[in-house]
C-alpha cells in the first residue's frame, strides 16, 4: 500500500516493496565526529568479489552501477540502488556500516537510523541498545527469491574502519604497523566473530538464497591519505564550498631551528596532511614540493601512493640547513607556476610553513604584492611562537591587487585535530578563488 511505513527493531527483516529504484539514507542527529558510511556488496561468503563492490566517499559506484553513493556528509549519508541491476550482480547482499571519523562512540550519536523510500513507502531502523562501539553493521539487503529483503543487524565492534572493512576481505593499509601487531589479535577476531554470525544467521532462516560463485579476492589498499582526503572534503561542505580543482604546493622550513621536528616524524606527517588536500584538489593528483633554508630545494613532485617517508627519501637532513631565507624559496615557486607552467584557468595554492626567524620584510612584502596579480594563493603556516615578522600584517599589507595570503601559527601542529586544521587550511581559499574570477586572474 503506497503510503505505507514500517519500523524494523533489531534483527527484524521486512520484505522491500516492489519497484526499480531504491533510497537508502543513514542519518543522525548529532555525533561527536562525523560519520562515515559505505556499502559492501557481498557474496555468500561474506566477501567482496572484488575491490570494485565496495562503494564508499572515494569509490561511489559498482562496476554495474546498481550501488551509488549520491550524498555524503558528516551526518547524513543516502544511496540509490537500481534493483533491477542488482538482482543480476554477482552478489548476495549489499550490507551498510558506518565508523566515527574521529573521537567519540556510538553510545554518544544520536537518533542514528537506516530509511529506505520505494514508491511512497519506507522502512526505517533506528539504532538502540548500542555502547562504546566505533564501528556499526546498520543494514544488510539481500536477495530474496525474485524479490529483495531488508534485516536491520545494528551490531558493533571496536576498532572502527580497518577491521570492519578486512572482515568483508577488504584490507586497509595502516600507516603504523607496530599498532596493529599490538591488537591485530583481539581487533581480527571480534572481526570474524561479527561477520560469522550474519552470514550463519542468513543461511539459518527459510528466505535465504544462493549467489553466483564468489569471484577471485581482490583487495582495495585505503592508505592513510585517503582517510584524510575525506576530511578534506568534508571542510569543504561544512563550509558549502563546491569541489575546488587547484594546483597544489607546499614549503617546508628546513632551517637548522627545524631539525627536532624533522627527527620527530612531525614535518612527514604535516606533509601528509597536506598531501590529502593535493589528492582532493590537484588537477594532475601530484603535491609540488620545496624544502628552503639559507639555499631552498625544489624536491620532486609525489603522488598519494608515494606518500610513505617522502620527507626522508626527498630532503637529506644537513644538506642545506643554516637560517631562513624565505625570498628566493618564494621566486622560484612564483617562477614555476607563471612563467615554467602558467595556467590561467586553475588557481594555485601554496601552503608555507615555517617556524620563524622571518626577517627579509620588505622582499617577501614585495613578492606577495607582485604575485597578488597572479594566480597564485599563499597559506602561511607558523610552527610555534616565534618572529614571524611581516607574516603577522598580511591582512594589513597594502598595495596587493587582491588579498592573496593568510597566516595563522599554531603551537603544535602534531596536537591539532585533522579536522581543525583544514577548517584553518581552508578558512580563505576558496574566498580569493571567487574574487579572482571577478577581477579576472582565474579565467
Amino acid at each position: 500500500m503506497a503510503g505505507e511505513q514500517i519500523a524494523l527493531n533489531q534483527g527484524q527483516n521486512a520484505n522491500i516493496p516492489s519497484g526499480s529504484m531504491l533510497d537508502v539514507v543513514i542519518q543522525c542527529s548529532a555525533s561527536p565526529s562525523s560519520l562515515d558510511i559505505s556499502c559492501f556488496m557481498v557474496n555468500e561468503d561474506g566477501k567482496v568479489p572484488s575491490d570494485e563492490y565496495f562503494i564508499f566517499y572515494n569509490q561511489n559506484v559498482d562496476p554495474h552501477q546498481c550501488v551509488q553513493l549520491v550524498q555524503a556528509d558528516g551526518q547524513r549519508s543516502r544511496f540509490q540502488l537500481d534493483l533491477n541491476r542488482l538482482q543480476q550482480a554477482p552478489v548476495s547482499k549489499c550490507v551498510f556500516t558506518a565508523t566515527l571519523e574521529g573521537a567519540g562512540t556510538f553510545a554518544e550519536v544520536s537518533n542514528c537510523q537506516a530509511v529506505l523510500q520505494i514508491n511512497g513507502q519506507q522502512i526505517t531502523y533506528t539504532l538502540s541498545e548500542v555502547t562504546a562501539e566505533t564501528a556499526l553493521i546498520l543494514i544488510e539487503i539481500y536477495k530474496y527469491k525474485d524479490t529483495f529483503k531488508v534485516r536491520a543487524i545494528g551490531r558493533g565492534f571496536f576498532g572502527g574502519l580497518q577491521p570492519l572493512a578486512e572482515s568483508f576481505g577488504v584490507e586497509i593499509e595502516s600507516s603504523d604497523a607496530s599498532a596493529d601487531e599490538a591488537e591485530g589479535s583481539s581487533v581480527t577476531n571480534s572481526a570474524t566473530q561479527t561477520t560469522a554470525s550474519t552470514p550463519a544467521a542468513v543461511s539459518a532462516s527459510t528466505d535465504s538464497t544462493a549467489a553466483e560463485p564468489p569471484g577471485p579476492k581482490l583487495t582495495t589498499s585505503l592508505t592513510k591519505i585517503d582517510l584524510l582526503k575525506k576530511k578534506v572534503t568534508l571542510s569543504l561542505q561544512k563550509k558549502n564550498v563546491a569541489p575546488i580543482q587547484a594546483r597544489v604546493a607546499v614549503v617546508f622550513d628546513a632551517s637548522g631551528s627545524m631539525y627536532s621536528l624533522y627527527k620527530k616524524g612531525i614535518v612527514q606527517e604535516a606533509f601528509e596532511r597536506v598531501l590529502a588536500i593535493a589528492a582532493a584538489f590537484d588537477d594532475n593528483g601530484e603535491l609540488d614540493v620545496w624544502f628552503f633554508a639559507k639555499d631552498f630545494l625544489r624536491a620532486r613532485s609525489v603522488r598519494a601512493e608515494d606518500y610513505e617517508n617522502y620527507v626522508e627519501r626527498a630532503y637529506k637532513l644537513g644538506s642545506k640547513g643554516g637560517t631562513n631565507n624565505e625570498p628566493p624559496v618564494m621566486e622560484d615557486v612564483i617562477r614555476k607556476y607563471t612563467k615554467e607552467e602558467p595556467n590561467v584557468r586553475i588557481p594555485t595554492y601554496v601552503i608555507f610553513f615555517s617556524d620563524g626567524g622571518v626577517s627579509s620584510k620588505s622582499k617577501i612584502a614585495k613578492l606577495i604584492i607582485d604575485s597578488s596579480r597572479y594566480n597564485l594563493f599563499w597559506q602561511f603556516v607558523g610552527l610555534g611562537n616565534a618572529n614571524y615578522g611581516v607574516l603577522r600584517e598580511l591582512d594589513e599589507l597594502k598595495g596587493r591587487f587582491v588579498d592573496n595570503a593568510n597566516f595563522f601559527e599554531l603551537d603544535d601542529i602534531s596536537k591539532v585535530s585533522d579536522e581543525e586544521l583544514y577548517d584553518r587550511l581552508l578558512s580563505e581559499f576558496p574566498s580569493w578563488i571567487e574574487e579572482a574570477k571577478r577581477k579576472s586572474i582565474l579565467a
